[in-house]
């Protein structure tokens, strides 16, 4: 029977529970254990698809095609256990399948109430498909004292006296604030939250205290006595260099063994962790550095992009450099030639993302054909591969109007929606003005490669399997003008109908990709396309 750690945040937002969980979870399955986590997430939206980036941050994509929160490409690059539908839940989707029962008639008139209905809808979210489990971890979003969050709070507590004794245990990140003018660390914010969740019914049996300076043992002895916990369970999380450093930092404090020590089990023996040494070894001591420019349109929060930023950051430590990330506002320079030369010269590499509608992607445009023309290693993600199409036809294939029906109505529509695809669940079928939530070709889909291509030697196979999330292709009536261009069809679905990947044989390193390959890299797998475009990077930077 699995057991259960519910994690929970107080005093403020941004505590970094969804690090804390990736990175307990990571020391769990280092001593052997089967973990996975989940995320329960208070909002009212069904699932973030719909929301801004700038709102929520990314949309993290699963293999079984779930929008979620981000926090679950944490848990993926952490742990290397694949997220499903079933690792992410909103309130938005527990009223949305409460309400359904209700108008189905499901609950025989009885009257719907936030007590049972509600809680009973998320504990049995939280103990779904975990009969191969030795630990689930389950974060609860946002802060204790929010009004969103209560029926999560309640359903924990619920299932804690569910489960018995001794198969869950709770764990509370708090702040522990340094004020500069007294010159001390102060303790009473942490007592205020561990007394509201008390006051819930769930008492905390290990604290996480996020500090920027050293904990002393007064003050931990203190939060331990006010806040009714062992002093060696009261854990400081001290700010590090790198989110890769945290497991290392948290296994030195000793979470993991009071964790067990909760769960009345003898932690044994230290738990191998040459892995996450030697990752930190590779990031801390790196042997040079390149410079990637990132053109978007959502650089102003990098959340926006966070598995992006991830991605890069592997492909240095498979290459055992420093990726400096130069991200660059699309609009800026849209139009202007010497501007899109004044922001990309500095760049050994150039990277156009995802994106959604047609601000900035002029500069998009702009920066594939600079990368083009000056041979610069290109890499077009998503709309990134889509822009490199259009770039294509407008420059080399004469086609000046090529555009996408993501802008508007066009002549020549390079780039158009989707209507319909074959997935495991047969032909799916889209209409232009239907809903956007959910809608898009989503999760896993495997695609067939050229064998002469560069990316068959990149992947060493030529069939692979990548998560996508996009509602608009490259139109393949274009494709014969396209290659005439030099623009290479190198992957496709295996019914031949959606193009999956472009490249040019001719530079030294330009790919356009359909999919979204930074969802599925990991600091101890680096996905290969990314370890290949930083290695053309430091190849590109040793010519300049």
């Amino acid at each position: 029977m699995a057991r259960y750690i519910f994690i929970t945040g107080g005093v403020v937002s941004s505590l970094g529970k969804g690090l804390m969980a990736a990175s307990l979870a990571a020391l769990l399955q280092a001593r052997g254990y089967r973990v996975r986590i989940r995320k329960f997430d208070p909002y009212l939206n069904v699932d973030p698809g719909t929301m801004s980036p700038y709102q929520h941050g990314e949309v993290y994509v699963t293999d079984d095609g779930a929008e979620t929160d981000l926090d679950l490409g944490h848990y993926e690059r952490f742990t290397g256990v694949s997220a499903r539908q079933s690792d992410n839940v909103t309130s938005g989707r527990i009223y949305q399948t409460i309400i359904q029962r209700e108008r189905r008639g499901d609950y025989l008139g009885a009257t719907v109430q936030v007590i049972p209905h509600v809680t009973d809808a998320i504990k049995s979210f939280a103990q779904d498909q975990t009969e191969d489990l030795d630990f689930v971890l389950c974060e609860i979003g946002g802060t204790v004292g929010d009004i969103e969050s209560l029926p999560f709070i309640e359903a924990i507590r619920q299932l804690r006296n569910d489960l018995g004794r001794g198969q869950s245990i709770s764990v509370h990140v708090t702040l522990v604030p340094y004020i500069a003018a007294a010159g001390e660390l102060k303790t009473k914010p942490t007592q205020h939250s561990v007394r509201e969740l008390a006051a819930l019914g769930v008492q905390p049996d290990v604290l996480v205290c996020r500090c920027e300076k050293p904990l002393p043992e007064g003050d931990r002895r203190k939060i331990a006595q006010f806040c009714n916990v062992r002093p060696e369970a009261v854990i400081a999380a001290l700010d590090a260099p790198s989110i890769y450093a945290v497991p290392l930092q948290y296994h030195a404090e000793g979470l993991d063994e009071e964790v067990l020590r909760a769960f009345a089990i003898e932690p044994g023996e230290k738990p191998p962790l040459d892995r996450w040494s030697e990752i930190t070894d590779r990031l801390f001591n790196p042997e040079g550095e390149v410079t990637v420019g990132v053109v978007g349109k959502y650089v102003g929060l990098q959340d926006a992009y966070k598995s992006l930023n991830e991605a890069l950051v592997h492909g240095g430590i498979a290459n055992k450099v420093r990726v400096n990330i130069r991200w660059i506002d699309a609009e800026l320079f849209e139009g202007d030639e010497a501007e899109v030369a004044a922001a990309l010269e500095p760049c050994h590499a150039i990277l156009v993302p995802g994106a959604f509608g047609e601000r900035g992607a002029e500069g998009k445009i702009a920066s594939v054909r600079f990368a083009r023309e000056r041979r610069v290693p290109y890499f077009g993600i998503c709309f990134g591969m889509q822009m490199a199409c259009i770039e294509g036809a407008r420059n080399l294939a004469g086609i000046e109007d090529a555009s996408s029906t993501e802008f508007g109505p066009t002549k020549e529509p390079v780039v158009g929606i989707i209507t319909e695809w074959m997935s495991d669940k047969g032909l799916e079928t889209r209409e232009a003005g239907g809903d956007l939530g959910g809608t898009m070709r989503l999760g896993a889909y495997p695609a067939k490669l050229a064998g002469n291509s560069v990316v068959a030697s990149i992947y060493g196979d030529n069939e692979i399997s990548e998560r996508h999330r996009h509602r608009y292709e490259v139109n393949t009536g274009y494709r014969d003008a396209l290659e005439e261009g030099g623009l290479v069809f190198s992957g496709m679905s295996p019914d031949d109908m959606l193009p999956e990947i472009v490249e040019r044989p001719d530079h030294p390193w330009f790919v356009g990709v359909q999919f979204h390959p930074e969802l599925k890299s990991k600091p101890f797998d680096p996905h290969p396309l990314f370890a290949s475009f930083i290695a053309a990077a430091v190849a590109q930077s040793r010519l300049v």
